[in-house]
């Protein structure tokens, strides 16, 4: 497994352990964890045949993900050397040692940024917006290629936005908000948004990486959430009940939001609070899979780790 050390690493590691699979933890550089192998940067050249050494299935999550403050003259480029060259590096050495199945942890941004009238499904034409989602786009059509020439079968895996104990990014900002009790102007948003608890995630790729348990994923793509959607609002309110807070959120219409976002110049991040993103997670359950833990599971569990905040 590559990532092993990461948010998501972690919890797949520990998934994987406990159902008694045997973990080759691929990473940048050893921290002291058991079973860990330095492979250093991820690209085009990297060596991976130690830790590739017997392992029948691999589940790749190292990636470039969202750069907060890129400082890259050509962010594609940067996103194509880790995410796209540095994949299919790896799945080539993968098959040539013998590897069976590749797991490959995408994401719902290649499906496009928001859902109008219906669900994201695994049958809908790409449209990858921003340089990360193209990457992980040409990244699954490099492996589909690889697949067809070599046998080994590759699943891939698009999740949307991932929550739990120690997550980063905008998930972070709303829980920042919710424990300080700051009153919000987000009282009277309607979206309807799919999100993914970091144990449903682990839970599903320790499924898909078990050949036994899982044949039928064999080259299939599955998207996956809670299979709760919920609006902005709804999910603040929920994660202020896990805290033990009173957020105060105030009713300001959407438009309103949206202008005063533009004339901000934050029409990006009203976008990820106000637009919806759905996904029809039937493949997934199709397969046999369930989600291990709801919503408000996830949170309260968020809380408990971060007693103090």
């Amino acid at each position: 497994m590559t990532g092993a050390n990461g948010f998501i690493g972690r919890a797949v590691s520990a998934a994987l352990a406990a159902k008694g699979h045997e973990v080759a933890r691929a990473v940048r550089s050893r921290s002291g964890g058991e079973g860990e192998m330095a492979v250093g940067e991820v690209g085009a050249d990297t060596d991976w045949r130690e830790a590739l050494a017997g392992s029948e299935v691999i589940v790749h999550l190292a990636a470039r993900a969202h750069v907060m403050r890129e400082t890259a003259a050509d962010p594609l480029a940067e996103f194509r050397r880790v995410n796209v060259e540095g994949t299919l590096n790896l799945a080539r050495q993968a098959s040539a040692l013998g590897a069976r199945r590749f797991v490959f942890v995408s994401s719902i941004k290649v499906n496009g940024e928001c859902t109008i009238g219906k669900s994201f499904s695994g049958t809908d034409a790409a449209a990858p917006v921003d340089a990360y989602a193209i990457s992980k786009w040409e990244a699954e059509q490099g492996l589909q290629a690889i697949a067809r020439e070599t046998g080994m079968d590759v699943v891939r895996i698009r999740p949307p936005l991932v929550y739990g104990p120690g997550v980063k990014g905008n998930f972070a900002a709303l829980l920042k908000w919710a424990r300080r009790s700051v009153p919000l102007p987000l009282g009277a948003v309607h979206n309807r948004r799919s999100f993914l608890a970091l144990e449903n995630l682990a839970d599903f790729i320790a499924l898909c990486a078990d050949l036994s348990r899982s044949p039928a994923a064999a080259n299939r793509l599955f998207l996956i959430s809670d299979g709760e959607d919920v609006s902005t609002t709804e999910l603040l309110k929920r994660i202020a009940r896990a805290f033990g807070r009173n957020l105060p959120l105030l009713p300001v219409p959407e438009h309103v939001l949206r202008l005063a976002a533009r004339c901000l110049g934050k029409s990006a991040i009203a976008d990820r609070l106000l637009d919806s993103l759905t996904i029809d997670s039937g493949e997934a359950r199709a397969l046999g899979w369930r989600p291990v833990i709801s919503m408000d599971e996830q949170l309260r569990k968020m809380a408990q780790a971060e007693p103090s905040s």
